[in-house]
């Protein structure tokens, strides 16, 4: 496949904090990426970065083979939708919408006003005044919307109710199939999107903490329940990213996948292997790279 985006060595220093430390990584086109990590990871940074809204203070950027700053053929390929988007004060949603059906030259009025329909999107009232709900369905319309070449979404959705967003991943996933394109989610909300990616890349403390496709993701790690003294045994030797214990019960998440054998002995030992979702992974990975972090809510903190 080709690849339409490849960032080597990238560094981002604001002051004395460093919010990427030194990145590489490359993105291939149709494909749909989740960029995960916490907050203050440097997801966002990455994002602005790629699409010329921030500078990095080293390293190389490269969209579609070239430097994106300041370089309309490639901007005009690209789609940024962020969860703090800003518009003009008197703007209305439908001002917005036409604005951005100027700026894309793959906008697809049709589809924008299925997903108004689908969103009940009230075009009329200002944009000061919509909901935050409102207007993150502003956001996600105009990402699913313009039918750029690269789409990224950071955030953009989550002032959405459960069964609107549902609505937003259903619809993405229906035009991506239709019209397959580069996407890019940013989200905290790991278990939701998982379905959904192709291929995750995990930033933490400014770094690619994991950069591998989904399925394999979901082999990477293997959770064992059962008495302590066999959980203990079980993870003697073995990279721990998880332990917690309830009396004379314990839980241990450990790196690796097991062949059938193990599997049976740890059967016959009276220990139950449970399978670790792709946020249970993460959460771990995070956690184990930064002990003193943590995580709330099941989402990353």
């Amino acid at each position: 496949m080709t690849a339409v985006i490849e960032v080597n060595h990238l560094t981002k220093r604001y002051r004395e904090t460093l919010a990427l430390d030194d990145v590489s990584f490359a993105i291939e086109e149709n494909a749909i990426y989740g960029l995960l990590g916490r907050n203050g990871a440097g997801k966002t940074t990455i994002m602005s970065i790629l699409t010329a809204q921030n500078f990095a203070t080293s390293g190389d950027v490269r969209v579609f083979g070239e430097n994106p700053y300041e370089n309309a053929h490639v901007l005009g390929r690209l789609c940024f939708v962020r969860e703090s988007q800003r518009y003009p004060d008197d703007a209305t949603a439908s001002h917005a919408l036409r604005m951005a059906s100027l700026f894309f030259p793959k906008w697809d009025q049709t589809f924008a006003d299925e997903l108004i329909a689908d969103f009940q999107l009230p075009l009329k009232r200002p944009i000061k005044k919509l909901s935050r709900g409102q207007l993150s369905a502003v956001g996600v319309i105009i990402g699913l919307a313009s039918r750029a070449e690269i789409t990224f979404f950071d955030e953009p959705y989550l002032g959405l109710d459960a069964v609107a967003r549902q609505i937003f991943y259903d619809r993405l996933l229906e035009d991506y199939a239709e019209h397959p394109r580069t996407i890019i989610l940013s989200s905290h909300l790991i278990d939701e999107v998982a379905n959904l990616l192709e291929r995750v890349l995990v930033v933490d403390g400014g770094r690619i903490l994991l950069d591998d496709d989904t399925e394999s993701l979901r082999d990477r790690a293997t959770a064992v329940v059962g008495p302590t003294a066999a959980v203990d045994a079980f993870a003697a030797g073995r990279e721990v990213l998880h332990r917690e214990s309830l009396g004379n019960v314990s839980q241990v998440t450990v790196l690796g996948t097991l062949p059938p054998d193990e599997r049976t002995r740890l059967a016959a030992a009276g220990l139950e292997l449970t399978p670790v979702s792709l946020q249970q992974l993460i959460v771990r990975l995070t956690q184990h790279a930064t002990p003193n972090t943590g995580a709330k809510n099941g989402v990353l903190a």
